[in-house]
């Protein structure tokens, strides 16, 4: 079934949130869980293999553990999505731990549990 996932999906959130932890780490793209406060509730394999961060940022503040260029910017988009449910946000980004100037885009989106789901696609260069 994650296969079937796909990145555009129009209800990405209720997909992944029905697979096992193995599932989720099997997709193709970056997937972070997020509670209200920006701590990293889940963070999948690939994620920690594409960004090259490794595990480190589970369990602490997105903002302290990211190596994101604009964490204010970031993490005000962020506030207003938990502010204002239901939120799907599509940003571009640039850069992470493994390669500062690689293209990210990043989807934003409201979980069930009143956090927030990220899910991260990189450019393959």
């Amino acid at each position: 079934m994650a296969e079937a996932i796909d990145f555009d999906a129009p209800d990405i959130a209720r997909r992944v949130e029905a697979l096992s932890q193995h599932e989720l780490d099997q997709l193709p793209f970056g997937v972070i869980l997020l509670d209200r406060h920006f701590v990293v509730r889940f963070y999948s394999a690939t994620e920690a293999r594409e960004s090259g961060s490794g595990m480190e940022p589970l369990g602490r503040d997105l903002f302290e553990a990211s190596h994101c260029s604009d964490k204010k910017g970031l993490r005000e988009r962020m506030m207003r999505a938990l502010e204002n449910p239901p939120a799907d946000i599509d940003l571009a980004l640039k850069g992470d731990a493994k390669n500062p100037n690689r293209e990210l885009r990043m989807r934003i989106v409201t979980a069930r549990n009143g956090g927030l789901w990220l899910f991260v696609e990189r450019d393959k260069r």
